[in-house]
């Protein structure tokens, strides 16, 4: 089998898988490389599945925005699989006078790029949600907001990709690029050199240490996030859920069980053997938030709890488009745990660039070298 593509992309997350798959729908020969044995095993089978544009950078939100109007609503009949995706809205919880400053000052700006979102005090919210305890007293409301199966809306995506012809590689850990005069050309492995006329680098955290090999640097640094799920409860509401502080974010699935995800502020201080590893104080952390929220949700049982890295840039926002100082190279990194949401229209408009040179949506202000000092 040939080891050349017209695009090999780095990482088989739902990024990836995204943009592999509508690049080969545009007719494109792709080879897709992941470093670990199984496809989607970074952040996109350990996130709490949000499909939402409430509490985004406004950076970030048109690409989304775009994605929710335009590919979420008819996904699981495309990918030919159930994303469970439910558009019932996002509220953004808050209980104190900071909170509701906090939600406000989001909710102003979004308004401010065009998204339908706005403050209501407690007693809508419970109109909306009647399971929200007398503490909640305000929260932004995003009718267009949902969630969706991580799981399965990457795999349909993978499955799809692999029928259209695109070629995935696992256990392929990539260890290097390199030019040739001046071009990006080559994606060094343990094993193997892979060949190709474009790059997409949307390995996760990987994406640094593969990106300096050619002397492109984006900021990024670790940070642990951690989920649970419950044994199935009656059906009780189907919006999405967050707070104005981030103290827990989830929603009930269509099986009946909740999946909330959250932190302790101490995953810090976590074992790092390699495997993301959950730290014992943060389910009883975010449940005791939760609880607060949600009191009829205080037996509920968990079944189990994970953890997962969170590829955190500098200033919240991915990087996300070509680099210039390298033809042929572009970049998909640095989501920080806003990936699932936004990867349809990232794969779509990542491809058009990719083959076209042009996008539907503006991406200049994600380019990777926003960070650069300005002469």
């Amino acid at each position: 089998m040939s080891n050349c593509a017209e695009v090999v992309i780095i990482g088989g997350g739902i990024i990836g898988c995204a943009t592999a798959y509508y690049l080969a729908k545009m007719g494109t020969d792709v080879i897709v490389l992941e470093g670990s044995d199984h496809i989607g095993n970074g952040g996109s089978s350990r996130n709490g599945g949000g499909v939402r544009q409430s509490g985004r950078d406004v950076r970030e939100l048109p690409l989304v925005m775009y994605g929710i109007k335009n590919l979420w609503p008819t996904l699981s009949e495309e990918l030919e699989v159930d994303c469970e995706y439910h558009q019932d809205g996002n509220l953004r919880l808050g209980k104190t006078e900071k909170h509701k400053e906090i939600l406000t000052r989001l909710a102003d700006a979004a308004r401010g790029v065009g998204l339908d979102v706005r403050m209501i005090d407690g007693d809508e919210v419970r109109r909306i949600n009647p399971y929200l305890s007398d503490e909640v007293t305000c929260a932004s409301w995003c009718p267009t907001d949902g969630h969706a199966n991580p799981l399965t809306t990457t795999l349909g995506y993978y499955k799809m990709a692999r029928r259209l012809g695109v070629r995935f590689i696992s256990g392929e850990m990539v260890r290097e690029l390199r030019t040739v005069k001046g071009k990006i050309r080559q994606v060094i492995t343990d094993n193997n050199i892979y060949e190709g006329e474009s790059v997409l680098v949307a390995a996760g955290l990987d994406s640094r240490p593969i990106l300096t090999s050619v002397g492109i640097d984006v900021p990024m640094t670790n940070s642990l996030l951690e989920a649970l799920v419950t044994e199935a409860e009656p059906h009780m509401f189907d919006q999405m859920l967050g707070t104005a502080e981030a103290d827990f974010y989830g929603h009930q699935t269509k099986h009946g069980s909740f999946v909330f995800g959250g932190s302790s502020g101490l995953e810090r201080y976590n074992k790092d053997n390699g495997t993301p590893v959950t730290n014992s104080k943060t389910a009883p952390c975010i449940c005791r938030g939760i609880m607060k929220y949600f009191p009829d949700l205080a037996n509920a049982k968990i079944v189990r709890t994970w953890a997962g890295w969170m590829d955190a840039s500098a200033d919240g926002v991915p990087a996300l488009g070509r680099v210039d100082e390298i033809p042929g190279l572009f970049v998909a990194c640095a989501f920080n745990g806003h990936g699932f949401g936004i990867a349809p229209a990232a794969g779509e408009q990542l491809a058009k660039l990719i083959v076209t040179g042009k996008t539907d949506i503006d991406l200049y202000d994600l380019r990777y070298d926003r960070f650069k000092a300005k002469i």
